[in-house]
C-alpha cells in the first residue's frame, strides 16, 4: 500500500545487501518524462497498469536486487505470476491508521485526489488486502518503527527463507 515504506525500506535494505534498488514507478516516470499523476490524468489508469507490467517484467529479467512496485501492481494476477517466477514477493503490512498518517499530507498520490481521501484510502486498503495476502512473505510495520527497524525485520524474514539470500564473508 502507499505509505507502507516500500521505497524507504527498500533503499535501506538494498544498501546493506549491496544490491541495486529498483523502483517500477520511478522507471515509468523516467520513460514517460511525466509524473504518475500526469500519466493517470492524460492516459488513464489502464494505460499506466500496462506500462507497469512491462516495466516490472523487464526489471525482474534484467536485474537482481530489491524491486519496489507501486501499490496497485500486485493486484494484477499477471504481475503476481511474473514476480513469483523471478523473485520473492514480500508485503510490507501496515494498518490503515499508520498508512493515513504517512500519506495524508502528500499531494503526489493520484488515487487520493478525491473529496474524502481517508475514505478513499480505506476503500483501496480493503480492496487490496486480499491480493497482498497472496505475497509469499509478510512483515508487519508499527508506528514506532524507524526505517532501520523495518528494514531489519524484512532482512530477518528474508534470511529465514531457504536459498533466498546468499551470505558471503
Amino acid at each position: 500500500m502507499m505509505g507502507a515504506g516500500k521505497t524507504a525500506v527498500g533503499k535501506s535494505l538494498a544498501a546493506i545487501l549491496n544490491v541495486p534498488f529498483l523502483d517500477s514507478d520511478e522507471e515509468i516516470v523516467k520513460a514517460a518524462n511525466m509524473s504518475i499523476a500526469e500519466i493517470f490524468e492524460r492516459d488513464g489508469e489502464a494505460f499506466f497498469r500496462q506500462r507497469e507490467t512491462e516495466v516490472i517484467t523487464r526489471l525482474l529479467k534484467e536485474e537482481r536486487g530489491i524491486l519496489s512496485t507501486g501499490g496497485g501492481a500486485f493486484l494484477s494476477e499477471r504481475n503476481r505470476k511474473i514476480i513469483a517466477e523471478t523473485g520473492y514477493s514480500l508485503w510490507l503490512q501496515a494498518d490503515l491508521d499508520l498508512l493515513w498518517s504517512r500519506v495524508r499530507h502528500k499531494n503526489t498520490r493520484p488515487l487520493l485526489q478525491t473529496d474524502n481521501p481517508y475514505e478513499t484510502l480505506k476503500s483501496i486498503y480493503k480492496a487490496r488486502v486480499p491480493a497482498y495476502e497472496k505475497a509469499r512473505g509478510c512483515v508487519s510495520g508499527h508506528p514506532d518503527y524507524s526505517i532501520e527497524d523495518m528494514r531489519d525485520a524484512v532482512l530477518e524474514k528474508l534470511l529465514s527463507e531457504p536459498d533466498l539470500i546468499k551470505v558471503t564473508e
